[in-house]
């Protein structure tokens, strides 16, 4: 594969209206810092601690019903903290494969969402 193949470089224009290029390997993954980061690991956290805590209630033979309602807790936890992450993602990467004709970012989000989604 030739280098022009697998390197896509593209500008990306902050906020403040600071012009910034760079380039990625589109044969990997690559991040960008985004706005929600910490609020998405805050919310993957607590998720985690509620996860175990329903896990603790099970261990102990806790009534099914509550269990089911906890567990229901934790599933709309993990959802919201995708969709913080899906927005964010939007937001900045798949605004730049646009502005980049980057398709295979715009079919990785569709096959990520088909993935989220089920």
């Amino acid at each position: 594969m030739r280098m022009d193949e697998r390197e896509q470089e593209h500008t990306h224009l902050r906020a403040d209206g600071t012009k910034y290029t760079h380039s990625h390997l589109k044969e990997h993954n690559h991040s960008h810092g985004h706005q929600h980061t910490k609020a998405v690991i805050n919310r993957l956290s607590r998720a985690s601690g509620h996860l175990e805590s329903v896990k603790r209630m099970v261990e102990d033979g806790k009534d099914c019903s509550e269990v089911l309602i906890q567990l229901s807790a934790v599933i709309a936890a993990l959802n919201n903290a995708g969709k913080v992450i899906l927005k964010d993602h939007m937001e900045h990467c798949i605004v730049d494969a646009v502005e980049s004709g980057d398709k295979t970012a715009i079919d990785n989000l569709n096959k990520a969402i088909d993935s989220f989604i089920k």
